[in-house]
Order: structure tokens, then C-alpha cells, then sequence
């Protein structure tokens, strides 16, 4: 992943580090080192997820599973498990709802389980929920309740609200429900379990993509006492998921504060929602307006860049991204040429004109090769008239750096997975989405190193194989049908073998 050497035969690691890199006579120059022949198998820096939700993944073991369940009866079983699971919990939630269940619950199907406590079901996107009507009560939501700016409280036909909370209206609910899984210690545990399993997939660093003040303090504790698994960059951002206002943490730790283990990154924006995506565009001539725009976007990203913090946006359709690149350009002027290092989170809908001024701004495209799957099998393969879905050709052909990462848990992890999905732009059902947007494994794999790294700011640290960076390596057979990780190494030390040697 090095331009000025683009492969060579022999890597040297000393401890932590990289020592020498170069063709197989570099090997000569340390006769007393230890020699591992990889067989033709290919060596890579350790993969990178840069959009990756670790602290919250980290506790759906401690949440019943409702994935794939298709009777009311049943969620109301499961609600009541996972009451008598956490007897002490002021909120009782469940993970797992998507939109392949044959029916949409509303807090009447929560409530029948006649739980004394509030009830929270969280969608697989983290964008939507539905609480009980204790929940509602607790959130103080009512008849009158209007909707927040970027949220919607859905209400049934009479009046009541259904117990649905979109976007920005779920945030409170999230926070409140999560309050009680934030002890450190346990929760760091529970992050140190989920970190050691990402090594199976090569992974040896992560950008937790919305980190609270609380699970930024659980990190500097595991940093802190060399029980971090993976390295961490935290993107900043409230407790209340998708709100803007990062008020309260302007005056802490800055983008780069911090060392090759926990590192602070980016503050965490949002340009539009994550099920209601800002769409303004044409399928066969017919007009879609969709979505929600967060209107405190500027405001919000402008104090964050006055007390030194870089800005990741998230934005999924592509009102939502004309929004974004809208605030990059107003800060570029505003601020100047400073090293801005702006992040585009997702990208999904995008064309020519958003390449262009991307590529201009020099943003990193964070983006998700796995959403080929489920954005594939949602949209049925449809195509818009002028814009295309999560289009990784364009906006690397017109100059964009890709970061690749996998939004974990709203998506599969395993980037070799991933980025075979990506390459071929076939989802499991069979449905082929814009295969002119595919890019080859190779530039995926550049992706979740090297451009990660430079999303992160950890050029320096990681990314590439050159002397002086981590020996974080990932050891891959390209070979097999699908590609496989091998194993797995962390500062120069093998901590994932795929089978003993």
C-alpha cells in the first residue's frame, strides 16, 4: 500500500514495528531474526473499518435478538426473556427489528407483554425504534407531541402516536435505554469480547463512528491498563445518537489528541436521516421526494471546526450529500486551506456533479462495500435516471479517496466478504446492482488500509508497509474462493491463527 513501493518480498518486524521492507535480500541483513515463508499467501497492513459502531456492538449480547422473528406472539416472548435477563434495567430493549418481518409493531404489540418497566425495539439501522407506551410516557410523548427537527413521531390515524420514533425523535430513547449498560468496567468487558472477535476478519483497528462521552471515557480505560484490543479512533458524538449539538463536548480532547491505540478523530455530523435519506430524484422519469435534512448541520460542524475538531458527515441520499458538501465548501471558505481531512459518511446516492465537487474538496468517501446486499435487495435492482446507488467507480474514478468499513452492526463485518460483494455488485437473491460501480478487490483493499488511515489521520501509524509504522499485518489467501484471513497480527505479535501451526 506504498506508492513508492507498490510489492516487495520480505517484511521485517522489531517488536511493535516495521524495521525493513524490501526484496528478498533485506532478509540477509538480519541473519539472527526469526523467518516465517508464507507460501504465496499475501501479506497486507491489518484492515481498518472506518465507520464501525464497536462500543454499541459490543453490547447486543446483553439485548435479545429478535432477527427474523414473524409473529407478535413471539416478540412478546422475547420481550418478556429479555425483562427477566435484566431485572434491574429501567429500560428493557431488544435489538433486531428490520423490514423483512411480515408485520409493523407498534408499542400495542410491546405492550401486550404487560412489562411494568419502559420497552424499546431498535431497528438493524439505529435510525428508528418503537417504545411501549410506558416509553412514551417516560419521553413525556403524547397526542400533542410534535416532531423534533429531523425526526418524526409517527401517530395513528386518531391521533395517538403508534409508539414509532424516526430519526432524531428515537435519539432521547436511545440514550435513556443505554444509560444503564454504560458501567466501565462490564462495558468494557463487553468491548474487549467483540474487539478480540474482529480479528478473525484481519481487522486490527476500528473508527467507532459515533462515540459518547461515556464510551470515550471506556476506551481510555482499556487504553489505559493495555486491555484494548484493537486500535480505536473515536468520532465524537453525543449520547442521544444523531443529534448535532456537541455542546458539551467542545471543550474535551480535540481530533488527534491521543496515541496509536485510543485516539480521538473526527466530531460526528449528520446531513440527513438513515431510513428517511434525503432523496430529490427520477426513476423512469417519475419524481421521488423522500426524507429528513438536519437543518443545524452548518451551525453545528462550523463550532466544532473553532475548537480544532475535524467533522465526519453522514449522508445517505443525495439531497443529503449536496447538504454536506454544501457545509465542506462553506467551511473550506470560511476556515481556509487548513488540513481539513473532510469525511463524507456513506455516499449512498450520488452522481457526476457530487464526484466533482468531492474530489475538488478532497473529501474521503467513507462507504460500505456489504451495503451492496441489503441497498441491492431493497431497491429490487431499480435504477435512478440520474443518479446512481453507493457508486464506488465514479467517485474513485473523479479522484475520491475511499475509506472502506462496514457500519457494523447495521451490516456484515468481515471486509473480505465485503469487498467481494462490492466487486461483483450481485446480491444473494441474485439482483445486480449498477455493476458499471463495482471496483476490483484490490482498490477494496487499499480502501480498508491505507485510505482508511488517511480518513483517520493515522498515515503516520498505520495503513502501509513501510519501516517505522505498527506491525499490525494481515496475512490473506487471495487464492480460495471466497478469500480467506489467515491470521491475524497486532504490534508484532500474532493474536488470531485461522488454524495452529
Amino acid at each position: 500500500m506504498d506508492a513508492a513501493r507498490p510489492s516487495a518480498e520480505v517484511v521485517v518486524i522489531d517488536g511493535p514495528r516495521i524495521r525493513a521492507v524490501g526484496e528478498r535480500a533485506v532478509a540477509d541483513q538480519f541473519p539472527m531474526a526469526r523467518r516465517i515463508d508464507l507460501d504465496g499467501r499475501t501479506l497486507v497492513p491489518g484492515l481498518i473499518d472506518a465507520h464501525n459502531h464497536l462500543s454499541i456492538t459490543a453490547l447486543h449480547p446483553r439485548w435479545h435478538d429478535t432477527t427474523g422473528l414473524d409473529d407478535p406472539a413471539d416478540l412478546v416472548s422475547a420481550i418478556r426473556e429479555q425483562a427477566r435477563a435484566e431485572p434491574d434495567v429501567e429500560w428493557v430493549r431488544l435489538r433486531g427489528w428490520d423490514d423483512t418481518w411480515p408485520f409493523a409493531p407498534t408499542r400495542h404489540e410491546l405492550d401486550a407483554a404487560g412489562i411494568d418497566r419502559p420497552v424499546i425495539l431498535v431497528h438493524a439501522t439505529l435510525h428508528q425504534c418503537v417504545v411501549s407506551s410506558a416509553g412514551l410516557d417516560e419521553l413525556g410523548i403524547g397526542r400533542s407531541a410534535e416532531d423534533p427537527p429531523g425526526g418524526e413521531i409517527v401517530h395513528a390515524p386518531g391521533g395517538a402516536p403508534t409508539g414509532l420514533l424516526v430519526e432524531r425523535a428515537w435519539s432521547e430513547a436511545h440514550a435513556r435505554s443505554l444509560a444503564a449498560y454504560a458501567d466501565p468496567e462490564r462495558w468494557g468487558e463487553n468491548i474487549a469480547a467483540h474487539a478480540r472477535s474482529l480479528w478473525r476478519d484481519g481487522i486490527t483497528a476500528v473508527h467507532d463512528a459515533a462515540c459518547s462521552p461515556a464510551a470515550e471515557q471506556t476506551y481510555r480505560s482499556l487504553a489505559a491498563r493495555r486491555q484494548l484490543p484493537v486500535s480505536v479512533l473515536a468520532l465524537p458524538h453525543p449520547a442521544a445518537l444523531l443529534t448535532n449539538d456537541h455542546t458539551a463536548r467542545l471543550e474535551g480532547p480535540p481530533t488527534g489528541e491521543g496515541d496509536a491505540r485510543f485516539r480521538v478523530g473526527p466530531m460526528k455530523l449528520f446531513a440527513d436521516g438513515g431510513v428517511a435519506i434525503a432523496l430529490d430524484t427520477m426513476v423512469g422519469g417519475h419524481p421521488i421526494h423522500h426524507g429528513l435534512l438536519m437543518d443545524d448541520l452548518e451551525r453545528c460542524a462550523f463550532d466544532a471546526i473553532e475548537r480544532d475538531f475535524r467533522i465526519a458527515v453522514h449522508a445517505i441520499g443525495n439531497t443529503g450529500v449536496d447538504h454536506a458538501i454544501g457545509v465542506f465548501e462553506a467551511a473550506q471558505r470560511r476556515f481556509g486551506e487548513r488540513d481539513h481531512r473532510f469525511r463524507i459518511e456513506h455516499a449512498g446516492v450520488t452522481g457526476p456533479e457530487h464526484w466533482r465537487r468531492l474530489a475538488q474538496l478532497g473529501v474521503f468517501a467513507v462507504v460500505q462495500p456489504g451495503f451492496v446486499e441489503h441497498v441491492g435487495i431493497q431497491s429490487g435492482g431499480v435504477r435512478f435516471d440520474e443518479h446512481h446507488w453507493l457508486a464506488f467507480a465514479g467517485l474513485a474514478e473523479a479522484g475520491v479517496q475511499l475509506a472502506a468499513s462496514s457500519d457494523e452492526p447495521c451490516a456484515p463485518v468481515a471486509p473480505l466478504w465485503c469487498a467481494t460483494k462490492a466487486a461483483i455488485r450481485t446480491t444473494s437473491t441474485g439482483i445486480s446492482l449498477e455493476p458499471d460501480q463495482a471496483v476490483d478487490l484490490e482498490t477494496w483493499l487499499h480502501a480498508y488500509t491505507a485510505g482508511a488511515a488517511l480518513a483517520g489521520g493515522q498515515e503516520d501509524e498505520r495503513g502501509r508497509l513501510i519501516p517505522g509504522l505498527l506491525a499490525d499485518l494481515a496475512i490473506l489467501d487471495l487464492t480460495s474462493d471466497p478469500p480467506q484471513v489467515l491470521e491475524t497480527w497486532s504490534g508484532g505479535r500474532r493474536v488470531y491463527p485461522a488454524e495452529e501451526a
